[in-house]
C-alpha cells in the first residue's frame, strides 16, 4: 500500500480512522526552520469534524504533537514526526457494515485487494487519514509563504447544482472563505448552499461539490517534463484525496469548446517581467509554472456513507438493505478546503526543492 508522496520533500501518513492515532512523517524538510505546533494547528482546526451543522458531529480536537525533528523551536533537518490522537472513536457504529460493503465505498475494493480491512469507519480510506497530510502540508505552507510569498487559497465554488460567481481573478482571503459555515465567499450562493446541505442532511442523504484553488506568487520554472509535469503531480495529489472525482486546471474542460485564437494567453510586459494577458493556461505551460496564478478546481462526489436505506448485497452475495449508522458529513467540501490547500503546498514544496532553490 502506497502512503508516501513526494521525491525530495516526502510525506508518509499513518493511522486508521478509529485506531489510536493518525499522523505523518515528513522527510526532507530543511534545517533551521522555526516550527512549533502553533504553526500547524490552524489548518488542522479548519479540517476538524464537529465545526458546524454542515459536518459530521464526531467530537475531535485534533491537537497535533511534534514527536521528532524539532529542537529549541527549529527543525533539525531530520524526519519530523507528527501525531494526532483519536479520542472519539465509535467502532461499534460500523458493526453492520462488517458484512455489508457500503455502496460506492472502498469497503469492497479494499477487502478484495487485501483480504482484510479496517471495517470500523473505513480505516485508511477514511477522510481522517488526511490529518497527516494537512499537518505536513502546513509545514510546507509556512516555508513557501516565508521564503517565496506564495499564497494558497481554496473555497467552495459549487454544491450540487448551485454555483458561486467566479472569484479566481479576485481571490478571497481565508478569513473571507471562513466567514460562513459552507466556506463560500459568495454570500448569496452560500445561503442557498447551506439550505441545500441542511435539507440533504435532514433526510440522511449527501451531496457533492467543487472547490476552486488559487496559488499566487508561484515562481517560474516549477515542474519536470515529461512525466512529472506540474499539473500532473498536482492532479495526482488532488485525486488522492478521498471522495474526489475530477480535476481541471485553467480553462479545464471548457477549453475544449474554445478556438485557439480565444484560448491562447498573449504575452505582455507585466510587473517588470514577461507575463500573460489572460490565464486560460492556469499558470502552467508545457508542464512548467509560468509565474501566473495557478488556478484549478477539484470535484468531490457525494459521501458514500448515508443513512438512507439502500438495497445492496453482503460480501457473500446475499441481498441486504443497508442504513449506515455512525457520524458522517452530508457534504465534504467545507472541510476539504484545508486539505486541498495543504496538498497544493506539498506539491509546490517538492518542486521547489527539486528546482534547487536554497531554503535555509
Amino acid at each position: 500500500m502506497s502512503s508516501t508522496l513526494g521525491t525530495l520533500f516526502k510525506v508518509s501518513t499513518f493511522g486508521e480512522s478509529h485506531g489510536k492515532a493518525v499522523g505523518a512523517i515528513v522527510d526532507g524538510c530543511p534545517a533551521n526552520i522555526e516550527l512549533s505546533e502553533a504553526d500547524i494547528q490552524p489548518q488542522l482546526t479548519r479540517r476538524r469534524p464537529g465545526q458546524s451543522d454542515m459536518t459530521t458531529p464526531r467530537d475531535e480536537a485534533d491537537q497535533v504533537t511534534i514527536l521528532s525533528g524539532v529542537e529549541n523551536g527549529k527543525t533539525l533537518g531530520t524526519p519530523i514526526g507528527l501525531m494526532v490522537n483519536n479520542r472519539d472513536q465509535r467502532p461499534g457504529d460500523y458493526q453492520e457494515m462488517s458484512d455489508v460493503p457500503r455502496p460506492s465505498h472502498a469497503d469492497f475494493t479494499y477487502q478484495m485487494k487485501y483480504g482484510n480491512r479496517a471495517a470500523s469507519g473505513g480505516g485508511r480510506s477514511s477522510a481522517r487519514e488526511t490529518i497527516g497530510r494537512v499537518a505536513a502540508g502546513a509545514i510546507a505552507e509556512k516555508i513557501l509563504a516565508e521564503r517565496f510569498g506564495i499564497r494558497i487559497t481554496a473555497w467552495v465554488s459549487s454544491v450540487g447544482e448551485i454555483d458561486a460567481r467566479d472569484m479566481s481573478l479576485d481571490v478571497p482571503t481565508r478569513a473571507q472563505v471562513d466567514a460562513n459555515m459552507i466556506r463560500c465567499p459568495d454570500e448569496a450562493a452560500a445561503e442557498k448552499m447551506i439550505e441545500l446541505v441542511t435539507a440533504v442532511r435532514d433526510r440522511k442523504d449527501s451531496v457533492g461539490g467543487v472547490l476552486t484553488c488559487v496559488a499566487e506568487q508561484v515562481p517560474i520554472g516549477l515542474g519536470e517534463p515529461i512525466f512529472d509535469k506540474f499539473e500532473a503531480r498536482l492532479a495526482q495529489a488532488m485525486l488522492s484525496i478521498p471522495a474526489t472525482k475530477g480535476f481541471e486546471i485553467g480553462s479545464g474542460f471548457a477549453g475544449a469548446r474554445m478556438f485557439g485564437s480565444d484560448h491562447n494567453d498573449p504575452f505582455v510586459q507585466k510587473d517588470g517581467r514577461l507575463g500573460t494577458a489572460t490565464n486560460h493556461s492556469g499558470g502552467v505551460q508545457g508542464g512548467i509554472s509560468n509565474g501566473e496564478p495557478v488556478v484549478f478546481r477539484v470535484a468531490f462526489k457525494p459521501p458514500a456513507t448515508i443513512g438512507v436505506a439502500q438495497e445492496t448485497a453482503t460480501f457473500g452475495g446475499e441481498a441486504s438493505v443497508l442504513e449506515a449508522k455512525g457520524r458522517h458529513d452530508p457534504c465534504v467540501v467545507p472541510r476539504a478546503i484545508p486539505i486541498v490547500e495543504t496538498m497544493t503546498a506539498l506539491v509546490l514544496m517538492d518542486f521547489v526543492q527539486r528546482q534547487s532553490f536554497r531554503i535555509s
